[in-house]
């Protein structure tokens, strides 16, 4: 499985992909992001599904985009322009997974800003090429296990958010995710994007460097739950 996540503020959005691939009883580590910075153009691309898939495809892409005379200055056109690498990959590999038993299956989380765009912007791409964009009233998007951290950003993450304290709940949002998944883990690859830069930062993050974050959060989830009003419990033990 994966986890990919997208959150956009109204001061800019942050990315937070993890690297575990698991084949039948293996497990390995491997890239699920890939970011492109140029003058007035960046955006990236995130994906969860099958790697083949997700390769082919984004081979595809990057052939077009070196075979272009100009570069895309809407970010809707970087989508229907992956979209259309993705459904070809379905026209060549579909029927042999499904013959395989396998099905056909890449989710996509495509942001960024480029020269036309008035703002910044995220898309959620579905398998099938069609797309629907973040709103403002519901500023994220999760690809892959998406049970276990979207309790958390439901209840905190506002378009009104500023980048650090969505990144901090991005990061509380995939460390659940991890604690309860055993297919999501580290090392995470990290987005951050301030509206209007053209500057996608990336850092990956090991494990070790952010323990203690985690066993921070940890005490302090206790220890709120330890605070919580228990007078309602009065007429249960009477």
């Amino acid at each position: 499985m994966t986890y990919c996540l997208g959150i956009k503020t109204k001061t800019g959005f942050i990315g937070i992909a993890d690297t575990r691939i698991t084949s039948g009883s293996s497990t390995g580590s491997a890239k699920k992001v890939y970011t492109v910075n140029e003058d007035k153009h960046s955006f990236f691309i995130m994906t969860s599904g099958l790697r083949s898939v997700r390769d082919k495809a984004m081979t595809y892409f990057k052939e077009r985009l070196e075979e272009r005379e100009e570069p895309f200055n809407k970010l809707y056109k970087v989508v229907n322009a992956f979209a259309e690498e993705v459904k070809q990959v379905a026209v060549e590999d579909k029927k042999s997974l499904r013959e395989g038993g396998l099905s056909f299956n890449l989710f996509t989380i495509i942001g960024g800003q480029l020269e036309k765009d008035e703002e910044h912007k995220i898309y959620l791409l579905y398998p099938e090429g069609n797309w629907v964009e973040v709103a403002d009233g519901s500023p994220f998007v999760i690809v892959g296990n998406n049970g276990y951290g979207k309790p958390i950003l439901d209840r905190v993450v506002k378009y009104s958010s500023s980048l650090k304290f969505a990144l901090k709940a991005g990061f509380l949002s995939f460390d659940a995710t991890r604690i309860s998944a055993n297919d999501v883990d580290y090392p995470i690859d990290v987005l951050y994007y301030e509206k209007d830069s053209f500057n996608i930062i990336e850092k990956r993050y090991k494990k070790e460097e952010l323990t203690k974050l985690s066993r921070d959060w940890n005490k302090n989830l206790i220890a709120s739950v330890d605070k919580l009003n228990d007078e309602w419990l009065d007429k249960l033990l009477l």
